[in-house]
């Protein structure tokens, strides 16, 4: 078993807060879920093995309840006895008897970004998260699974009409090395568009919140124009909250210092992608990045003006999971607490190296949208990087039920693959 450091001493935390190991020895530990009973279930999400997993915390340890799931399982969630399995494509649920089964299938989830962990409405309806096929719209050469979906792309949630921009990319055909292909946004890579051109909207869209009854049945699109919705809760007033990564300086169609954003999902809303970034657009200049053409709109027309983000996160920050404060004792009530993953650079960040973002917990302060650091290594940079016991790649923060806050770690990362049994997690008490 691969050792990791763990020492809590590495980790700042404010005044009257405690920070201890609860749980190590974990494979990529993506979620951690309370189930009404109160009993702790965690998923890992199978990248390592193939093999996606929901283990429950026993007076023994954690045991297997349930495995077999499509990499990556990216959340779990207990509702009316049953566990619902967010995982590649598909949500599917382990009965009380153990047995599983497929409810939602066919989810356009074979890209870049996945469909997420499911939430209860309080209409009794789940909700979901499905991430974009792409970074920014476009199908191009940093899309590893292109060879084998050539005809995969990202969908829009409603009509939309292109203004026929198209981007070039060479190299991706190793039969053909020198050869330049020209693909348009919306459409499957090689595929050239033109002005007023139009793509209709589907319900199972790409970077959208979608919804259905508990039985899976009755999938209707909620609101589109998200990145990758990777998280969802429903706060104390019943308005649902989505984390949402923002684009990366890579692929046919890069932006630079796109925001992680905290959004307030209505529906029927558009958030902005491809075109819009923490509610600005990419022609700003902010959003060029270093010796690249200016991004340029893709679409003709916009559904919408979208809205700014509660609170907009640095780049690459990764936003992961968190949850709302309802202790007073604990910390501001309705506050949000979020697990920042840390930027995967210099691969999304065009070889810049961005050391001093995420590798922490953050308050979302709700009344004011400010973001303060809550958890963070001494360095502030991961424990990785300087041999040091705190946090690695912080990826969920749920209150558990005696009122304390545990953080879900996935662990160490080695030549860009996860490290089984490195993951940690962590748990923060109030302690005056």
């Amino acid at each position: 078993m691969p050792e990791r450091k763990l020492d809590p001493s590495d980790i700042l935390l404010p005044p009257g807060y405690d920070i201890e190991v609860f749980a190590d020895g974990l494979t990529t530990p993506i979620n951690i879920t309370f189930t009404s009973k109160g009993e702790m279930l965690v998923a890992d999400s199978g990248i390592t093995d193939g093999n996606g997993k929901v283990l429950k915390l026993t007076e023994q340890g954690f045991i297997v309840i349930g495995d077999g799931f499509n990499p990556p399982l990216t959340g779990i969630t207990e509702y009316q006895g049953n566990i619902y399995v967010a995982h590649r494509g598909y949500v599917t649920i382990i009965q009380p008897d153990g047995t599983k089964m497929d409810i939602i299938d066919g989810l356009p989830s074979i890209g870049d970004h996945h469909n997420n962990r499911v939430v209860f409405g309080p209409d009794g309806k789940m909700y979901f998260g499905q991430g974009t096929a792409t970074n920014s719209g476009v199908v191009g050469k940093d899309n590893g699974w292109v060879k084998e979906h050539p005809f995969f792309h990202d969908y829009p949630g409603s009509r939309v009409t292109l203004n026929g921009s198209n981007f070039q990319t060479s190299g991706l055909l190793e039969a053909f090395p020198d050869r330049v292909v020209t693909t348009g946004a919306f459409v499957p890579f090689g595929v050239e568009t033109y002005p007023g051109e139009t793509v209709d909207g589907i319900i199972r869209a790409s970077g959208s919140i979608l919804r259905a009854n508990p039985d899976g049945s009755e999938l209707e699109l909620v609101a589109w124009g998200l990145r990758n919705p990777f998280r969802l809760r429903f706060d104390r007033f019943n308005r649902l909250f989505a984390s949402n990564h923002g684009m990366d300086v890579r692929g046919s169609r890069p932006v630079a210092n796109s925001p992680d954003e905290f959004q307030w999902i209505r529906p029927g809303f558009w958030y902005g992608f491809p075109d819009f970034t923490g509610g600005l657009p990419v022609t700003m200049p902010q959003f060029r990045p270093e010796g690249k053409p200016q991004p340029a709109f893709v679409l003709a027309e916009h559904p919408m003006q979208p809205p700014m983000p509660v609170a907009s996160f640095p780049s690459h920050s990764a936003t992961m999971g968190f949850d709302f404060n309802e202790n007073p004792e604990f910390g501001p009530v309705g506050d949000v607490f979020i697990a920042e993953f840390g930027a995967e650079d210099p691969e999304t960040t065009g070889g810049i190296p961005l050391p001093y973002v995420g590798h922490r917990v953050s308050r979302i302060d709700m009344q004011t949208g400010q973001i303060h650091v809550f958890a963070i290594n001494r360095t502030g940079l991961a424990a990785s990087d300087t041999n040091g016991g705190g946090l690695e790649r912080p990826i969920d923060a749920v209150f558990g039920v005696d009122g304390a806050l545990y953080v879900s770690d996935f662990g160490l990362f080695k030549e860009e693959s996860a490290v089984p049994g490195t993951g940690v997690i962590w748990k923060i008490t109030k302690t005056s």
